[in-house]
């Protein structure tokens, strides 16, 4: 009897891994198709995409303006985004092969990196167009989120014809792994010694902020030098905690451990001028608001963690607020 369940079990075994190598050859026979064929841009190149891009990022390089004006490379991806509407050029390709992903049990999705490379630099009335192609389908990957596949598409970006650039983007499709029922902690933060000052102040309940001793300018997050001046000698000013929300989003999905989605993560513009990112609280995470004041708190997680949050003001009556 023994002999026959061990026989039984070799036999399942034996068709698992027929299957799998079957799958693992259906999915390399999409590496190299094209996943959009000749895309265009919905704009040209232009500078006030350029502006709203450096205001957010916070880049003040001189170069991104004025009449002789060219892109932040990172800008790349941002001009073939096809937005709500979507791209006509997308072919049947890489929606197949999701298709058979999921079907093979790989019905989550985590984006886990993307590459750049820059040839040329992009100007203002640069018209783009670009080919997407599935550059490859990894081997069956183990990871802590779960068991599947890693695809990367490679992009090439041209401006008028001339290559400006390639864009790598890679997923992870995978079958979630089994999570254990206990919430796990919250992570605690790195701590490394540019930031070490930083968490001192917080277990204090106090939230610093770096000014350059040469130029007085602050900075945050903390840094080893001065990004006006270079110095690297510095002080500190205790911030009010007064502020507002500077923009936000709602996370909904990839869920992290620790986190109970959907929750709000705000960027925060203090009084003082600098930003940081932080967690709303106070509010439910669809009544979160640009343009809402915020109020500094300190709020304990465990024996070790103490981080800052912002506990959003209550709205006065007939007053509205922009939601992105």
């Amino acid at each position: 009897m023994d002999e026959e369940r061990s026989q039984g079990l070799d036999q399942r075994q034996d068709g698992l891994e027929q299957r799998r190598g079957d799958l693992e050859k259906r999915l390399k026979a999409y590496e190299g198709r094209p996943s959009a064929v000749a895309g265009t841009g919905k704009d040209p190149v232009n500078l006030p995409m350029i502006r709203h891009w450096c205001e957010a990022m916070g880049d003040t390089n001189p170069a991104y303006s004025g009449p002789d004006a060219v892109a932040p490379p990172t800008m790349l991806q941002a001009w073939t985004m096809g937005g709500l509407s979507g791209h006509t050029a997308r072919t049947e390709a890489y929606d197949e092969l999701l298709a058979l992903l999921d079907e093979a049990g790989c019905t989550a999705v985590v984006a886990t990196d993307c590459e750049q490379e820059y040839v040329r630099p992009l100007r203002p009335g640069d018209e783009i167009t670009f080919d997407t192609v599935i550059e490859s389908v990894s081997e069956r990957k183990r990871t802590k989120l779960g068991t599947g596949y890693f695809v990367t598409t490679r992009m090439n970006i041209r401006a008028g014809g001339e290559l400006a650039g390639t864009h790598r983007f890679r997923i992870l499709k995978y079958a979630p792994a089994h999570r254990p029922e206990k919430k796990p902690p919250r992570p605690h933060p790195v701590v490394n010694r540019d930031n070490a000052g930083f968490w001192d102040g917080v277990r204090q309940h106090r939230l610093l902020i770096q000014r350059c001793a040469d130029c007085a300018a602050l900075r945050f997050p903390w840094l080893p030098g001065c990004g006006s001046c270079g110095s690297p000698d510095w002080d500190t000013v205790e911030a009010t905690g007064e502020g507002t929300v500077y923009s936000y989003v709602v996370m909904h999905h990839p869920p992290f451990p620790a986190f109970d989605p959907p929750y709000a993560v705000a960027l925060i513009e203090l009084t003082e001028g600098v930003r940081m990112i932080s967690n709303i609280v106070g509010v439910p995470h669809d009544r979160v608001r640009i343009g809402r004041p915020v109020r500094l708190e300190f709020q304990r997680y465990d024996d070790e963690v103490v981080l800052p949050v912002f506990r959003a003001a209550e709205e006065p009556e007939g007053r509205t607020y922009a939601t992105r």
